[in-house]
């Protein structure tokens, strides 16, 4: 048991004072002094003409600085943003030459009205397709086709080759204003890069590529036999791959540079936000896809076409 100790003792030990103890912390020196020191100096280093020559000598040197280390890495790794130009590439510009080119004259009683030409590789706006424009306009001339009067011995010849002639001088007006309305040159830039992104998903789509290139080294777990998964058949064109996401970034990003290279562009803080943002996303592609397809053609076939140099995937890219 704990000794007793009485109350009275307790109380004598406890002192009765309960002011608080003035515990004198002033401190023996002052900084106001120092303080106003730095402050002094700080003014006058910035009036003094000779620190402010210094200062901006500095600052022009690593600017200079800045300058040689970026041609340096663009000389021996190329443009991180365009790369080398291609054919391809500058195809990008105008769509691959897709502009519609229509004959205004018409054949006697053919009913074909304006014809189209070298419509194979053309691409049209508003989600046309040449077979289609070509069947509306075919079809529109069947319908507003002047008839003929029943009675062939009241009728007036002369009108009739009249109204024929005034019908296919208004048709091949028409025909005409449609190829101006549907043709890419004059389209806006929204529509040219949807247009681009169609030929690039048929130009780089495995559905495309898989009978032209050759696949790449079959890995090890192949060789010795092992069971893989089946790969679940493609549904369609192949708009997924790696190699279709990064010419669909080169082609937004070749928009968004020559945007930027504009005179209004100078100022545009989020297009170049974007156009970082697009650079380093194609980056992490093309990083993935060179782990996986190194040295296949695919990986040659893409690297070629788009003119992709080591600038765009090597490194840390600064723009």
């Amino acid at each position: 048991m704990p000794p007793r100790i009485s109350i009275i003792s307790r109380l004598s030990a406890t002192p009765l004072c309960f002011r608080p103890i003035s515990s004198s912390s002033t401190c023996s020196f002052s900084t106001t002094s120092a303080a106003n020191a730095a402050t002094f100096a700080q003014r006058r280093a910035h009036k003094d003409p000779y620190a402010l020559a210094q200062s901006r000598q500095r600052k022009q040197s690593n600017l200079e600085r800045q300058a040689v280390l970026k041609k340096e890495r663009e000389s021996s790794l190329g443009d991180p943003v365009r790369g080398v130009s291609t054919p391809f590439l500058e195809s990008l510009d105008n769509v691959g030459g897709s502009t519609l080119k229509l004959d205004a004259t018409t054949t006697k009683g053919s009913g074909e009205g304006a014809k189209t030409k070298n419509v194979d590789n053309v691409l049209l706006n508003h989600f046309l397709t040449p077979t289609e424009l070509q069947g509306a306009i075919q079809h529109s001339y069947y319908l507003t086709e002047p008839l003929l009067a029943e009675n062939r011995d009241l009728a007036d010849i002369h009108a009739e080759e009249q109204a024929k002639k005034q019908h296919e001088e208004a048709h091949a007006n028409a025909a005409a204003a449609l190829a101006r309305i549907v043709s890419l040159e004059n389209a806006s830039s929204k529509d040219k890069t949807r247009a681009n992104i169609v030929r690039c998903i048929n130009t780089f789509g495995r559905h495309q590529t898989d009978g032209v290139l050759r696949p790449r080294a079959p890995t090890r777990d192949a060789i010795e036999g092992a069971d893989l998964p089946e790969k679940t058949p493609r549904a369609g064109p192949d708009t997924g791959s790696s190699e279709v996401q990064i010419a669909i970034l080169t082609t937004k990003i070749r928009v968004l540079a020559n945007q930027l290279e504009s005179k209004r562009g100078s100022k545009d803080k989020v297009n170049k936000r974007n156009l970082r943002l697009l650079v380093h996303r194609r980056q992490k592609l093309l990083n993935y896809l060179r782990k996986k397809e190194r040295g296949s053609d695919r990986w040659e076939n893409l690297i070629a076409t788009l003119g992709l140099t080591e600038g765009t995937w090597k490194g840390e890219i600064s723009l």
